[in-house]
């Protein structure tokens, strides 16, 4: 929910990054897993984020994310 609009369409890789220096915003999710787990999947961070949001467009409206 990274969008007021809750739009997984508009939803943009410097978007995330910037809400992810929010400790308020899912702060049930550890930053440092994220990191390091994009470093295990040896993909660059922006990618992996990039990657991961192209995944939920196709389940987007059943995750109550708009188009």
């Amino acid at each position: 929910l990274v969008r007021p609009n809750k739009s997984l369409s508009e939803t943009k890789v410097s978007s995330v990054k910037r809400k992810m220096k929010d400790k308020g915003f899912a702060k049930s999710v550890s930053r440092d897993d994220i990191v390091k787990g994009a470093e295990e999947l040896g993909a660059d961070l922006d990618e992996h984020i990039e990657f991961v949001i192209g995944a939920l467009a196709p389940v987007a409206s059943e995750l109550g994310l708009g188009e």
